[in-house]
């Protein structure tokens, strides 16, 4: 970063900054399928009247004091050099056009954004392919904010697709306040001593682990240090929320925990395929699953985030939760749902706990003491030491509009995390969109989907056997 100021008038905040140093340089990208083909002249108004207003963060640079504090500096924002639209031939097979889309991705995955301009772009990929007849991609800097704050500025630009005059739905949480009278007291204390016990252990375990215990090399897992620099293969697969709810209402856990579950036994399965010995030795590998750490889980408009009290702020609000990765065994082979049961039981264990409270104390005094790059080298390693991250946005129930171009569907990837594998969820109208970016050249892509769709196969069969066995 070669912008210098006397002083930074608005600091970033720690994770940001963590985000945006030399070992990680993170980024979102934000993919928008289009039902009609795009007309790009609604980008521009689209951009200067929606997006810009949003948040002062989309009109301002990084900038950096003569002491090494980063901050943001508005500057005048020409929205032409943030649209890009790629060219290719005309009238070409779909199956063509999803390589070009495929490949286009992975080059705007590894492209750094300059430096002194701020740091989003709106791609346009005017071409039809199998899932749309033309695609918006929303490029944005995590320092910008999290997917919380992401997916809040996308319904922020987007409007109801059957009536564009009536403001779209927020999706929501289903949350509950629980009253502390004396009985429910009583019921906590005798918690309050194994809630300690377990929360020194994994905040012992997790320094363990970020600092020393590295996860073993399997194919998941290449080990590079630098694989968050290296080029990267983005793929997704649809699946129906209908069919998630079904496992998930049998075994009573929550959509995610399914999810997650799923992943975990593709996993399995796809190390199974390309090496027996790693998915059933004692080789274990960790995932970081994603935790908003905001008081509430209910999206907010972008105006009431930037209050000074909000209760969902602006910005990056999240830590990593160390999640075990199962062993593959001849009984969870035959019973996967052990693999949903697992995950229920190790995430509610870890959101629940204070490791994440404690870690984000240990990365504060590391900033302090030793300054942001000690405390972006621990978050490098957090992520370098595990096998992949996990993570999981609420989008909208209806369809929506964007620009007056219809979305059938989306989706988002996070690219630049120092690890093989990143695995994204979105959910949209029903359908849950699961995106993999993997290490191209390390991990098949398509071998992978291929296990993950299997994965979720064999979880329903599963399911509706128990429900046939009990009825």
């Amino acid at each position: 970063m070669n912008y210098f100021e006397e002083e930074v008038s608005m600091p970033l905040s720690p994770m940001a900054d963590y985000f945006s140093s030399s070992l990680i340089n993170v980024f979102v990208l934000g993919v928008l399928e289009s039902e009609i083909p795009i007309d790009d002249s609604r980008a521009e108004p689209l951009l200067k009247d929606a997006f810009l207003p949003i948040s002062t963060r989309f009109s301002s640079i990084l900038v950096m004091d003569k002491k090494g504090k980063k901050g943001w500096k508005q500057v005048d924002v020409n929205l032409k050099e943030h649209i890009k639209i790629p060219t290719f031939p005309t009238i070409m097979p779909l199956k063509i056009y999803d390589k070009c889309f495929d490949e286009y991705m992975s080059k705007i995955a590894m492209e750094q954004l300059p430096q002194d301009k701020p740091l989003w772009e709106m791609h346009i990929f005017k071409y039809p392919t199998s899932n749309a007849a033309g695609t918006f991609i929303l490029k944005l800097h995590h320092a910008l904010g999290d997917g919380y704050t992401i997916m809040t500025t996308l319904l922020s630009c987007v409007q109801k697709a059957d009536n564009p005059s009536i403001p779209i739905k927020f999706p929501s949480s289903k949350s509950s306040v629980e009253s502390k009278n004396t009985k429910t007291m009583l019921k906590i204390l005798p918690q309050t001593a194994s809630m300690v016990f377990k929360s020194v252990f994994d905040f012992g375990w997790s320094v363990l682990k970020d600092s020393l215990i590295p996860d073993d090399q399997t194919p998941i897992r290449s080990g590079h240090k630098d694989v968050g620099f290296r080029p990267m293969s983005i793929s997704n697969v649809s699946l129906s929320l209908d069919d998630v709810k079904e496992v998930k209402n049998k075994l009573k856990v929550s959509v995610n925990d399914v999810l997650v579950g799923v992943i975990f036994f593709g996993i399995q399965l796809y190390m199974g395929a390309k090496n027996h010995e790693s998915s059933r030795a004692e080789s274990r590998g960790t995932a970081l699953v994603l935790l908003n750490t905001r008081k509430i889980r209910a999206y907010k408009s972008a105006k009431e985030m930037h209050d000074t009290d909000s209760e969902a702020p602006w910005g990056n609000r999240f830590h990593f939760m160390h999640v075990p990765i199962p062993i593959l065994s001849d009984a969870n082979y035959l019973n996967p749902l052990e693999f949903v049961l697992e995950a229920n039981k190790n995430i509610k264990r870890k959101r629940n706990s204070l490791a994440i409270p404690l870690t984000d104390v240990l990365l504060r005094l590391l900033n302090k003491i030793k300054g942001p790059q000690a405390a972006a080298n621990y978050v490098y390693k957090i992520l370098n030491n595990t096998s992949l991250s996990i993570s999981h946005m609420v989008g909208p129930v209806e369809q929506v509009a964007l620009a007056n171009h219809p979305i059938k569907g989306f989706y988002f990837m996070t690219v630049g995390l120092s690890q093989s594998i990143t695995v994204t969820i979105t959910s949209y109208m029903g359908y849950l969109r699961v995106g993999f970016g993997v290490e191209e050249g390390f991990i098949d892509e398509y071998q992978l989907k291929s296990c993950f769709e299997a994965s979720l196969e064999m979880m329903l069969k599963a399911a509706k056997k128990c429900c046939a066995i009990e009825n």
